[in-house]
């Protein structure tokens, strides 16, 4: 048993005897005792082979042998020997190396490289032991860089080199040594300067079977050294950009076995690093790189193994084609509004402040290209796990209720709270039906609240939706008529046309009366007229005039296909090719606002002249390829995302390709599933009107249109994006609609208002009144619903006036329609008949703001209002002359708060572009404190948790809610949102944002299917069931009243959901990664109107007490 230790204790008094040995041999530093030390050498190398143990203390004790002296050939060799053999690779990793590393081996590899370098003639032999054992050390030294260029190493290998660049079996290891040295940017550059790119472009050539590795391992140290600028402009300046062409060329011609596929990606490399800098573009381009690259990539498609090369030749590519500014004559909206001021330093003062021409100049300029920083490359996951943006300061993270205006001048709000001071005292009347389809609802209320509705007093305007402003008749856009043969041409209708008696002018509706129960065509006809658009729209789009019934089948979530944005960026790439094959053909063009539709009867017909319609060009590419470039947000010069338009004119089972050529975002759910919404007149016609997911090949990607810094923030050097899909039309002369999400327009809120008033049962408490009157002249609906008190009793009474309140509010960014559906499903569930909405009416006082900006909603713009100003970064300080909703429903709020009636839940209904689900933000300094480093004690971060209530049940009940995805951090850059001011000053603690998504759902009930109106209306109704089971969590003896509707809630919440979710959640804020190589070339801040993906990681449950408190309320 003790015999293998007196064995180990044995071998290291030998190593220690033959490091003595060796010892007295480097002191005599005679030449003759090489051979011996060799022979001493290969015994300690036997006995550290064969006994780990004497291995592990020959490198921890750091003896004499591993010692350097200036002197001695033989110690080095020796130590070079030992060296090389502790470097070598083991099974489970590169231990020996980075114990080799701690102890400080490279400096001592560095001192022996340098000592080494003074002998003249150096010892070959000695040279290529030691930069061998370089080669594997540096790697594994995160300083290597830093300590060779202190120690002077780099000069040596270079002057090494260049002695010996016909010694192969040197050359390697030198080569592998420069390749690390180069990894550090301030090495590559003095390395630049010291003749080593020229050096290299004297080692790689043509084609050849013989040194490949040598090969190999030059184009990987030349790609190192051009990542630096400097160099960069070092190999242009000397015309090294055609000799890399002509070298890929021959490899490409003469590899047909594809056997050298690293050594093709390696030229590549070079060229894309090149081609980081304009100069390296521009020689690129006069190389006639684009043509090069583009056969030989078309050669490789069929071989899948020469992906790589193919999404490198493809990027270098994307990233040479020469920028161009956006075909408009300027970037600024078709469209100008006249403000009644325009605030100095504002977005639109900067806007209009510019001179002709220069608000969209192409800008090719390199992002800090002079810049050459040590550390080449950033950690993006790094960057985004250090959220800069979240609140710190806990002062500000507390909620004030600081009255920020005098009540004298809230008072003036007390008119649109007659629930609150209602007597109910019985006065004769008698409510009928509106006759006039514009009419303003009939207020179920007295008297007195209905004389009080659609006045004027000192600062707010008050407009009754029955106003008849006319500019024009609305009329059809492109209606179809019935015709001999099959369906008709397409022919505008002006109103009336019906009364002509001209049977064949008669559009044949689809009755979708049983269906639809508030839609209604004729009073969206009406409703349209008393609309005020800033073009003065006349016409009325077919899917707002018939209507839109949910489909019956699911629409799943789109697979990509491999290789469909490679192909599409091809068919760009041919354009700079093949130019004599494009067309560029002008057929829309808003900007000759006189005739913008060119009808030459060879090309598609476009038109978006109606109410949120947003097309602002159309340019045929090819026969079946068109450009499109979306319109500015009025009086703004970005923000391009909505759109909706319409087609005609189309050939049946051709392939045509739509291109939208502006977008913003560096991503979209389009690259995760999601697909375009079409409507099909002939479809409705045939009894099927209704918007459906279609388009195929559908990606979105970088472009070559320069996007202009006055645009982009500042910000240089950037580019819009591509969002390109395929479609096949089915039906010839059909009329179709394209959109981004399901369209919801301020004609087809008022239109539901209407029908909703009609619907309204006498138990039922509704007024709506105009809050106030846009910029464009619309008047802002707010609701209020509650129930009827059961009689006029005090007890009644007072019951009625004491109900909490509930804030609702949506639409404040135009291009997030899915808010308007899930507000119409919260409207539609509260004036409904069931238990459930009688009890809930019952619970509470609802205050609604169902469209927050409809001018931008009319306009068509995506995210503001005619201000130009995102109307939810206003909220602290807005301008009732520029931000007038937002300026009284904040006062809405402030009142309540001045007479001790802050809601118990305000929520504003938003969509979200680039996550899947629906999911909630709200505010708290719990978790907004754990997410930052700051110090606090347990006294400062004090909090209830019942703002996690809602979200947790509804999480429990909506199949379409992810907790997982929700976020309760607060952050600077949304300090004047609706939901942080509303938390913050007026102290409501359940104040949220809740975000639907535009794409689908990865999870629950729904997971793999795009969302469409019907769920999310039911997400609208779901919210409701919420509101109710928090009410009797809150108030669990109120149950007593109401036990006979607990079966009611269980078989609804089993029903319609069937789904909980898990108790553990795990936030994945990046999508699962495609085969291909897709480049977002993501960029900072573009996703500035949401709020961040932050993982919700603390604990998901309901608190104690009111998980106590529900057990209370189901026993």
């Amino acid at each position: 048993m003790n015999k293998p230790k007196m064995t180990t204790e044995k071998g290291n008094s030998r190593v220690l005897m033959f490091l003595g040995q060796l010892e007295r041999l480097n002191g005599e530093a005679m030449l003759a005792d090489a051979e011996i030390a060799r022979q001493i050498t290969a015994k300690i190398l036997h006995l550290i082979q064969t006994q780990e143990k004497t291995r592990k203390e020959i490198m921890s004790k750091g003896s004499g042998g591993m010692e350097v002296g200036d002197r001695d050939p033989l110690t080095f060799y020796s130590n070079i020997t030992l060296l090389d053999y502790v470097s070598l690779p083991v099974p489970g990793g590169g231990r020996r190396v980075g114990v080799l590393v701690s102890k400080g081996g490279t400096g001592i590899l560095l001192q022996m490289l340098l000592s080494a370098s003074k002998e003249w003639p150096p010892s070959e032999e000695l040279m290529l032991q030691l930069h061998s054992v370089l080669a594997k050390v540096g790697p594994k030294d995160r300083k290597f860089g830093v300590k060779a260029r202190l120690n002077g190493a780099l000069n040596v290998t270079v002057n090494l080199l260049k002695q010996n660049l016909q010694n192969p079996k040197l050359l390697l290891p030198c080569l592998q040594v420069l390749r690390v040295y180069s990894s550090n940017s301030v090495n590559a550059v003095s390395l630049g300067k010291n003749g080593l790119v020229e050096l290299m472009f004297k080692i790689i050539g043509p084609f050849s079977k013989k040194n490949t590795s040598l090969l190999k391992v030059a184009l990987d140290t030349l790609g190192a050294l051009l990542k630096s600028k400097t160099n960069a402009r070092r190999a242009v300046d000397r015309a090294h950009v055609p000799v890399l062409l002509y070298i890929y060329q021959d490899w490409h011609r003469n590899d047909t076995r594809h056997r050298h596929m690293l050594i093709r990606k390696g030229i590549l490399g070079c060229l894309k690093n090149i081609t980081n800098i304009k100069l390296g573009r521009r020689a690129f381009l006069d190389a006639d790189g684009m043509r090069i690259l583009y056969n030989t990539s078309t050669e490789c498609l069929p071989v899948r193994t020469l992906d790589p090369l193919i999404n490198t030749s493809s990027l270098i590519m994307r990233k040479c084609f020469p920028k161009n500014r956006l075909p408009l004559p300027t970037i600024k909206s078709v469209f100008h509004h006249q403000l009644p001021h325009i605030p100095a330093g504002g977005p639109v003062a900067q806007l209009y402040s510019q001179p002709p021409g220069v608000d969209d100049v192409v800008d090719e300029s390199d992002d800090n290209e002079d810049a050459e920083a040590e550390n080449d490359t950033e950690n993006e996951e790094d960057k985004d796990l250090h959220n800069d943006d979240i609140e710190t300061d806990i002062s500000k993270l507390r909620p004030r209720e600081t009255p920020s205006r005098p009540f004298e001048e809230l008072k003036i709000y007390e008119r649109f709270f007659l629930e609150l001071s209602e007597d109910f005292q019985p006065v004769p009347w008698t409510w009928t039906p509106s006759t006039s389809p514009g009419a303003k609802m009939a207020a179920v209320t007295t008297p007195k609240a209905q004389h009080t509705r659609g006045r004027s007093w000192s600062g707010i305007c008050c407009r009754s939706l029955n106003s008849r402003q006319h500019r024009q008749p609305p009329r059809l856009t492109g209606v179809v008529c019935p015709r001999r043969g099959g369906v008709g041409e397409e022919s505008p209708v002006e109103e009336g046309a019906e009364e002509d008696g001209d049977e064949g002018a008669v559009l044949e509706v689809p009755d979708t009366a049983l269906l639809l129960p508030l839609h209604d065509p004729d009073l969206y006809v009406e409703m349209v007229k008393s609309t005020r658009s800033v073009p003065q729209y006349s016409q009325v789009a077919y899917p707002d005039y018939f209507g839109h019934v949910a489909p019956t089948f699911r629409e799943h979530i789109l697979e990509r296909v491999y290789g469909v944005q490679r192909t599409k960026i091809f068919q760009d790439i041919e354009r700079l090719i093949h130019p004599n094959d494009i067309l560029d053909k002008v057929v829309y063009d808003l900007d000759i606002q006189s005739s913008p539709v060119v009808d030459d009867g060879e090309s598609l017909k476009f038109n978006s002249q109606f109410e949120s319609g947003n097309l602002r060009k159309a340019i045929q590419v090819r026969r079946y390829e068109y450009d499109l470039v979306l319109n500015s947000d009025i009086n703004s010069n970005h923000y391009h995302q909505w759109f909706y338009f319409e087609v005609s004119g189309m050939c049946v089972g051709a392939p045509y390709r739509f291109n939208i050529i502006n977008c913003e975002k560096s991503n979209s759910q389009f690259n995760y599933g999601m697909q375009v919404l079409m409507y099909s007149v002939q479809e409705a016609i045939g009894g099927r009107p209704r918007w459906v997911r279609t388009g195929a090949d559908i990606c979105y990607y970088k472009n070559h249109f320069s996007r202009s810094s006055i645009a982009a923030g500042g910000q240089k050097g950037k580019s819009y994006y591509t969002m390109t899909f395929s479609m096949t039309f089915n039906h010839k002369d059909d009329v179709c609609y394209f959109a981004y999400h399901y369209p919801y327009t301020y004609s087809t809120l008022k239109m539901h208002l209407q029908k909703l008033e009609a619907l309204r049962t006498p138990q039922v408490y509704l007024r709506q009144d105009i809050l106030c009157e846009t910029l464009g002249g619309n008047g802002c609906p707010l609701l209020t619903i509650t129930a009827m008190p059961e009689s006029t009793s005090n007890d009644q009474i007072c019951q009625f006036r004491n109900r909490p309140l509930v804030f609702l509010s949506a639409r404040v960014h135009p291009g997030e329609t899915n808010a308007s559906w899930v507000m119409k499903g919260t409207l539609e569930f509260l004036m409904g008949t069931s238990p459930l909405a009688q009890s809930l009416r019952e619970a509470y006082i609802f205050k609604i703001v169902p469209m927050l900006n409809p001018d931008g909603v009319v306009n068509g713009n995506h995210r503001c209002s005619l201000s130009g100003e995102d109307l939810n970064r206003q909220w602290q300080s807005p301008s009732p002359e520029l931000h007038p909703t937002i300026y009284h429903t904040k006062s809405l709020l402030q009142y309540l708060t001045a007479i001790q009636r802050a809601p118990l839940v305000f929520c504003d209904y938003h969509g979200h572009s680039r996550k899947k689900n629906v999911f909630m933000y709200g505010c708290s300094l719990k978790e907004t404190v754990w997410q930052t480093n700051i110090s606090a004690t347990s006294c400062d971060l004090h909090e209830d948790l019942g703002y996690r209530t809602l979200p947790k049940i509804l999480s429990q009940i909506a199949p379409a809610f992810s907790m997982a995805s929700c976020s309760f951090v607060v952050e600077r850059s949304k300090e004047a949102t609706a939901r942080v001011v509303v938390w913050r000053e007026m102290g409501v603690q359940r104040s949220y944002t809740m975000e639907s998504t535009l794409c689908g759902c990865d999870q629950g009930k729904y997971k793999g299917l795009q969302i469409g109106t019907r769920e999310l209306e039911e997400m609208g109704a779901q919210f409701c069931v919420a509101l109710l089971r928090l009410k009797r969590l809150t108030c669990p003896l109120e149950l007593r009243n109401h036990a006979h509707l607990l079966d009611v809630e269980s078989d609804f919440i089993e029903t319609r959901c069937k789904v909980t979710s898990p108790s553990t959640y795990v936030l994945e804020d990046e999508e699962h990664s495609f085969m291909e190589e897709v480049d977002y070339s993501a960029e900072s801040g573009d996703e500035l109107e949401h709020e961040p993906d932050v993982a919700d990681t603390h604990d998901n449950h309901l608190s104690d007490s009111e998980s106590n408190s529900q057990r209370d309320a189901l026993t």
